[in-house]
């Protein structure tokens, strides 16, 4: 499938498939890992079942939150780890295409809690940033992620545009891994400023660490650093807390 938006060609081909799968992979693991032949067989199979690229990648986030949350000692070490939560997330996607718009409106006004226009308009305007920064990033790194998330968040848009009853939740899942993309993407991109930059978050924090436990400290520190380095690049924010209804 490829997308021409303006001066760029978005190819979302076979090989995009596996290698946004591998690279989702072996991010959330955190080491590098090569995927194994029965994993890249496996990938295959997703593709050749038709599951979307956007429903896969979901579900690989999820399973390593849930990993997480349970607090394993033990690592992911295959993709197969992850291939009870895309059969899950492939069948729930297959009921969002059954019926029409007309049939589901009452469905889909009580499952999601914003309008369809209001989001489609939200994710064509991230497009749009995300494209802009494309062409204008002096950052090679930085500008191959952006090109990537501007693909899967061309997809996601049409695939919601589509949906007979649209899953707001979903939708925020799988911008939430876009995002967790970018900001790797942005902190190396931000390597020779990173310390400057961390130093005068530290040093505005100061006054409140006393009187914060440390996850607390940590996370709101965590949340100014990934704020001011979006703006600094001025990449976009795509969850949907960000949409103006």
């Amino acid at each position: 499938m490829a997308l021409d938006v303006g001066h760029w060609t978005l190819d979302l081909n076979y090989f995009s498939y596996f290698s946004e799968i591998e690279d989702t992979f072996i991010r959330r693991r955190g080491k590098h890992l090569m995927l194994s032949p029965m994993d890249w067989a496996l990938i295959e199979s997703w593709k050749e079942r038709g599951i979307p690229l956007h429903v896969a990648l979901r579900s690989i986030e999820h399973a390593f939150d849930s990993h997480q949350a349970k607090q394993r000692k033990r690592s992911v070490k295959t993709l197969l780890y992850c291939q009870e939560e895309v059969e899950a997330q492939y069948a729930e996607w297959l009921e969002t295409r059954v019926g029409s718009h007309e049939e589901a409106a009452e469905e889909r006004e009580d499952k999601s809690p914003f309008p369809r226009d209001a989001v489609l308009t939200h994710l064509a305007r991230a497009l749009g940033d995300l494209i802009k920064l494309g062409k204008e990033s002096y950052d090679d790194e930085l500008r191959e992620a952006v090109s990537r998330a501007a693909t899967l968040l061309t997809e996601i848009k049409n695939d919601y545009a589509s949906a007979a009853t649209p899953d707001a939740r979903k939708l925020e899942d799988s911008l939430t891994g876009i995002d967790r993309m970018l900001d790797t993407a942005i902190h190396t991109a931000a390597a020779g400023t990173l310390d400057q930059i961390t130093a005068e978050i530290d040093a505005q924090l100061k006054p409140y660490g006393r009187h914060m436990d440390k996850a607390a400290f940590e996370q709101t520190r965590d949340n100014l650093l990934r704020k001011r380095l979006r703006e600094h690049f001025q990449v976009p924010r795509l969850s949907l807390f960000y949409l103006s209804l």
